[in-house]
């Protein structure tokens, strides 16, 4: 399924796909439903036995020019300039910012592991995976979609990710539901 959290709602250009790709919490609320519309889903589906797999975003927020408001699918207030995220809650200090050394914080070379996995993706805030609270919220998150019965997760963006923080995050992850699922199940990851 596409990311269920709260991302940000943009009018220039309305509304397109990649908007769900700019998270601003992990609250679960997006284009396709709130809450417990998602929890419906999950448990519908796996009643009859088809896995929910969900594709995460952990690697950044929202664009640097996603400016502030509460235009999010939840209504959440954010402030992209001053990565100010309190729904989760992240500040300034939750990202990349002073790691990367290109001009703009952006990859300007694919060739340089180093500014593919320290800079912004097209601008999006580049989430500081190494961090311990950092790498906590996104455990959370994960553990709280495990917990209501999905399956694994298609993670996106894995290239622009250090292996030893996604390893550490993986580590955090909860055995899934025993309500659908054996004893020790563990979740299925897909690395984009």
């Amino acid at each position: 399924i596409s990311p269920p959290n709260e991302h940000i709602v943009l009018n220039e250009p309305w509304q397109p796909w990649w908007q769900r790709y700019q998270p601003i919490s992990y609250n679960l609320c997006s284009r396709s439903g709130n809450e417990e519309e998602f929890i419906d889903m999950v448990t519908r589906c796996n009643n009859v036995g088809v896995n929910i797999y969900a594709d995460v975003i952990i690697n950044h927020m929202s664009g640097s020019s996603g400016g502030e408001g509460n235009h999010s699918s939840c209504g959440s207030w954010f402030s992209a300039s001053k990565k100010d995220f309190p729904s989760v809650p992240y500040s300034a200090w939750d990202f990349n910012s002073n790691k990367c050394k290109t001009r703009n914080g952006d990859i300007e070379n694919y060739g340089d592991i180093f500014q593919v996995r320290d800079c912004q993706l097209v601008s999006l805030l580049d989430l500081a995976l190494e961090k311990n609270y950092v790498r906590s919220k996104v455990a959370e998150y994960m553990n709280r979609l495990i917990d209501l019965g999905v399956a694994g997760f298609r993670m996106d963006a894995c290239k622009h990710m250090w292996p030893g923080d996604l390893e550490n995050v993986y580590g955090r992850l909860h055995n899934l539901s025993l309500r659908w699922f054996p004893n020790g199940s563990r979740p299925f990851i897909f690395q984009e």
